[in-house]
């Protein structure tokens, strides 16, 4: 998946799929990402152990916001709020 090595792209993809009232689909998604560029490197980049990054992103898993936060700057993303459309 080439298109997850562009930050702007990579951003787009996790908006939409923080969307999701699903909580786990966001998971997945950054998952997704975080294999593309390199477990081993996101671990590092983040101040994770590995182990603890895997255990992050699975499927039912309920991190931190620290750690979701430390995970999406390692990538070279962010979080931002926005108001939602009619509001």
């Amino acid at each position: 998946m080439s298109y997850l090595d562009n930050n702007a792209l990579v951003a787009e993809y996790l908006s939409l799929a923080a969307e999701d009232p699903n909580p786990d689909v966001f998971l997945a998604a950054l998952g997704e990402v975080v294999k593309a560029r390199g477990v081993a490197q996101i671990a590092k980049d983040s101040g994770l152990g590995r182990e603890s990054l895997y255990k992050a992103l699975s499927v039912g898993a309920h991190p931190r916001f620290e750690t979701i936060n430390s995970v999406l700057r390692a990538l070279g993303v962010k979080i931002a709020v926005v108001a939602e459309h009619g509001s």
